[in-house]
């Protein structure tokens, strides 16, 4: 029973609340009328049993004879009896048809009072980051349900304005980050001979920034959402990043960002190469909506194994001055989730060659022709 529901909490959570206002409405209704019945049955019949009583007491004194008197008290109680069965019967028989009255009655009534929450959820569910701009504007009178809309359209402006810095920052952040850092790699090859010892370290260093800002900034463009949808072949994309991709029958439509996915897929197998063994294996493999990517590599334990969805969360043997920024698998699952689907890793054991099983499911809208 849920907290406070009372016997509605009974009904379980696919019950609506106008059925459990419904119900309450005709179980108090029933639990009230029970009671009145009781009281006026119980009165009726105590005051049936005193006039009976009195006409059996003149019936006796008229006819001046006991056995007329004795014949008469227990016509009196057979009718006292009978008359008291009728008036249960037919008051409980009134009651429940009066109740299930009630029960529509509150339904019809419960209807009505939430038509204005039916509207706010569907105008509530049509919102997303593209219309934010939108509000709820609940109309009526200044009561609790007006309240409640104008509170979650203050909600939606503060979200609005939230999204809009979001969007600002990673535009600016684009185009300011990367500059200095473009201008810092020709400086450096501008300025450096080739045979000085510094130069490859600090190239090397300006590479990995660069990557690093490129992935943060991908990150969170993912996270944001999808502007614009388009039908992906899946199979194909995966065919385009890697040469020796396995696709499956004739592949499926995903509906989505062609970059994002072809990002997806790129970090995918950049980090099933990049964990890899000397003379390793990769195996790319397309299936409806379904991208498995398997290496061999070290054998990762399979507790560790969720980590390596983190940011800056890098596998075993490799440093945070290695090649990668540490966000390969973190950008997969974002644009996953992005897309409406999920990611999920596996570990293999030591005898079957050790890496990972990376699986993307994606939602398919089509079979692709």
């Amino acid at each position: 029973m849920t907290p406070g529901g009372g016997a509605a909490g009974y009904l379980g959570a696919g019950s609506t609340i106008r059925t459990r206002i419904a119900l309450v409405y005709g179980g108090a209704f029933l639990v009230l009328g029970t009671v009145l019945l009781l009281v006026v049955n119980l009165l009726v019949l105590a005051g049936t049993d005193d006039e009976t009583d009195a006409i059996v007491a003149r019936a006796g004194g008229a006819a001046g004879d006991a056995a007329a008197f004795v014949a008469a008290d227990e016509l009196g109680e057979d009718i006292g009896r009978a008359a008291g069965e009728q008036m249960l019967m037919w008051s409980s028989l009134a009651l429940l048809v009066t109740a299930c009255c009630a029960v529509v009655v509150g339904w019809w009534t419960a209807g009505r009072v939430l038509r204005p929450v039916h509207e706010m959820t569907a105008r509530a569910g049509r919102l997303s980051e593209r219309n934010l701009h939108d509000r709820i504007a609940v109309r009526g009178p200044d009561d609790e349900l007006k309240e409640l809309g104008d509170t979650i359209d203050a909600l939606l402006g503060r979200l609005e304005a939230a999204f809009d810095s979001q969007r600002r920052f990673i535009a600016n952040a684009s185009h300011e980050l990367r500059t200095p850092l473009a201008t810092q790699r020709a400086a450096i090859q501008v300025g450096l001979d080739d045979d000085c010892d510094v130069r490859q370290v600090l190239l090397d260093a300006n590479r990995r920034s660069e990557r690093l800002i490129d992935g943060l900034l991908l990150l969170a463009r993912s996270e944001r959402g999808l502007a614009e949808r388009e039908d992906v072949p899946l199979g194909e994309l995966a065919g385009e990043e890697w040469a020796d991709a396995y696709v499956v029958g004739d592949g499926g439509l995903v509906r989505g960002s062609r970059v994002l996915l072809g990002q997806l897929v790129r970090n995918l197998v950049a980090n099933a190469v990049a964990y890899n063994l000397p003379d390793g294996t990769v195996d790319v493999r397309a299936e409806g909506g379904v991208l498995t990517v398997t290496n061999t590599g070290p054998v990762v334990p399979p507790d560790e194994v969720p980590g390596l969805f983190e940011p800056f969360r890098r596998g075993e043997g490799r440093d945070r001055m290695g090649p990668g920024a540490g966000l390969g698998l973190s950008i997969v699952r974002s644009i996953a989730v992005a897309h409406g689907g999920g990611v999920r890793a596996v570990a293999r054991g030591a005898g079957e060659g050790g890496g990972l099983v990376v699986t993307v499911t994606l939602p398919v809208t089509a079979t692709a022709a």
